[in-house]
């Protein structure tokens, strides 16, 4: 079932392990494993051709950054609505403050599948992705979603 969402897999890989707060890294990151070039408006510096390890498998194809990030928030917040938690998914996308997401309510949402996924690839435990994902998720989407909505690829590509 992970293995159809890459997008979602990816970000959540990457927020999990680098963290939010180390998002410019991920930026870096992302932006090697596509092949973007250093420089331009939206294009993070990278070298080109990074093609393993941990983003690598995450991502297991070559999307573009910009579908990275669209593509993964908007299944990460589909599957929220989908558990019953689209208030508090909402409340991220939203302008305004964000409603907490408690471990237990990520876990439902995010799947057991996906989470042990993550688990396997990031050498995570389970229950260290769950806190960090809980601590760290509501935050990580109110500051990709600016404008109150998921952004299309190009919006989110200058995001980063």
């Amino acid at each position: 079932m992970a293995r159809g969402m890459p997008s979602m897999l990816a970000l959540l890989g990457l927020l999990a392990v680098a963290g939010y707060q180390n998002r410019d890294k991920i930026a870096e990151a992302l932006g090697g494993r596509t092949g973007q070039r250093p420089g331009g408006p939206g294009q993070p510096g990278g070298s080109s051709g990074n093609s393993g390890g941990l983003l690598g498998d995450l991502l297991g194809g070559g999307a573009g950054l910009g579908s990275v990030l669209s593509g993964g928030l908007g299944e990460i917040v589909d599957r929220f609505k989908q558990a019953g938690h689209g208030e508090a998914a909402d409340s991220w996308v939203a302008r305004g403050p964000n409603t907490p997401v408690a471990p237990d309510e990520l876990e439902r949402a995010i799947g057991s599948d996906t989470l042990d996924e993550l688990s396997q690839r990031t050498g995570l435990s389970r229950q260290e992705l769950i806190a960090r994902l809980s601590r760290d998720l509501p935050a990580a989407v109110d500051k990709f979603t600016p404008e109150g909505r998921i952004p299309s690829e190009s919006e989110a590509a200058k995001l980063i």
